[in-house]
């Protein structure tokens, strides 16, 4: 007989079939093996693409709210007395220009240090930018309204260091440290140390262990005073609107500087790195596809013990008029309605733990006794995790796809028994 296609009569009968009575235990059990499989590995699937996308954006986000979009230095060229210099003598027009290229959001000169920190008996090696407090204040996770304390007002009274550092050197705001280049003052002896205190007037955290653990920043004029670059500017610090398109203004840029400018934008810096992520993160896709799909390789144990045990039924339902595609329909619904299940199963569970990473986190910090997360190795400071829908539905389509497509070779058997085959021994 012609019916329409998945008729409500075959959505009975598949339904009684899964159904399985104590006899037919086995398929019942196959059946919730291939439900948990399933649910399982959805899970893990979501999981993990949400903790790897949660990664990448609180690591790329770090990066560009604590960090030069773009840098702009000079090359060591001669200056107009003969000196060979490096770096900006007109660093405050040159900043003035390339602020008037697109997309620029803030150009400011800075310089840049390396020194030792000293508090007491404590000493840590840090780096030191030297710039103005209205530049300092423009840093997203650095200025106002950052995870921070202090007064960033009083900048220009002292200096303002990452929390990383503050901790190592065991100070806080008020307190006085002692900053050690190597670089000091000529004499006729060679060059000696350079030893000056400052006053810690803000203390601030970029959310990245590397920035905070070694970055100080100091006054402008302070900054060329230490470091003997008196009417210099190291580099040019540059934000602009669209960090992801660096590449396309880079050439305007170095225009913008002139003849012995170069350009080092913030993919030169971890461009390496986010390629690995990117190469990570297909693997791991790849890698989890397949166990989703032996996890669907269960649908068809299940369906084939299925088949067998109602071979009876398929020779008495094709007797009745049943069409072999109404037969492979009944056994794909079978099939297709656990995949169903354990997928949107694991959806639930995928998003849920996105959702509440934070707590279960902690929970198995508890556990484990603490350490599980260590941020000198990891960069961040916590395990984050971004729910993006495009991520649930790539996870929702494979797994319904691989359902579907593993169900259709035994729904297709069983529409293809012979019924004289299967009632001949009843």
């Amino acid at each position: 007989m012609n019916t329409p296609p998945f008729a409500p009569f075959e959505w009975m009968i598949a339904w009684r079939y899964l159904r399985a009575k104590r006899a037919e235990g086995g398929v019942s059990v196959m059946t919730w093996i291939s439900l948990i499989g399933i649910t399982l590995a959805v899970f893990a699937l979501i999981a993990t693409l949400s903790v790897r996308a949660g990664f990448r954006a609180e690591f790329v986000d770090t990066i560009l709210g604590a960090n030069a979009h773009v840098t702009v230095y000079a090359a060591q060229h001669q200056a107009a007395d003969g000196r060979t210099i490096s770096g900006f003598e007109d660093f405050d027009a040159v900043a003035k220009k390339v602020a008037e290229v697109p997309t620029v959001t803030r150009a400011a000169p800075m310089v840049r240090g390396q020194v030792m920190a000293t508090a007491g008996t404590r000493s840590s090696g840090v780096e030191v930018y030297g710039m103005r407090g209205d530049d300092v204040r423009a840093i997203p996770r650095v200025g106002d309204g950052a995870d921070a304390y202090g007064d960033l007002s009083r900048y220009d009274e002292g200096i303002a260091i990452g929390s990383g550092v503050a901790r190592e050197l065991g100070v806080t705001v008020g307190d006085r440290i002692r900053l050690i280049s190597p670089n000091g003052v000529k004499t006729a002896f060679g060059t000696s140390p350079r030893v000056s205190a400052f006053e810690v007037v803000y203390v601030f955290t970029a959310g990245r262990y590397d920035i905070d653990r070694t970055r100080v920043y100091m006054p402008l004029a302070a900054a060329q005073d230490y470091f003997n670059r008196e009417g210099l500017a190291d580099e040019i610090e540059v934000m602009v609107t669209k960090p992801e398109a660096v590449d396309d203004i880079a050439l305007d840029l170095m225009t913008a500087a002139g003849q012995y400018a170069n350009v080092w934008t913030w993919r030169d810096s971890s461009g390496s790195f986010l390629r690995a992520l990117d190469i990570e993160d297909n693997v791991m896709f790849i890698i989890l596809s397949i166990l989703v799909l032996i996890a669907a390789m269960n649908i068809v144990s299940g369906l084939i013990m299925l088949v067998k045990n109602k071979g009876r039924d398929i020779g008495i339902l094709r007797t009745m008029g049943l069409t072999e595609g109404s037969i492979l329909r009944v056994f794909f619904i079978c099939g297709a309605f656990t995949g169903i299940i354990g997928t949107f199963a694991g959806v639930a569970l995928g998003c849920l733990f996105a959702i509440y990473i934070d707590p279960i986190f902690s929970f198995v910090n508890y556990v484990a006794g603490g350490g599980v997360w260590d941020p000198s190795i990891r960069g961040i400071y916590a395990l984050p995790a971004k729910l993006q829908w495009h991520d649930v539905l790539s996870a929702v389509s494979l797994s319904l796809g691989l359902s579907f497509v593993v169900t259709i070779f035994p729904a297709r058997r069983a529409a293809r028994m012979n019924p004289v085959e299967a009632l001949r021994y009843e």
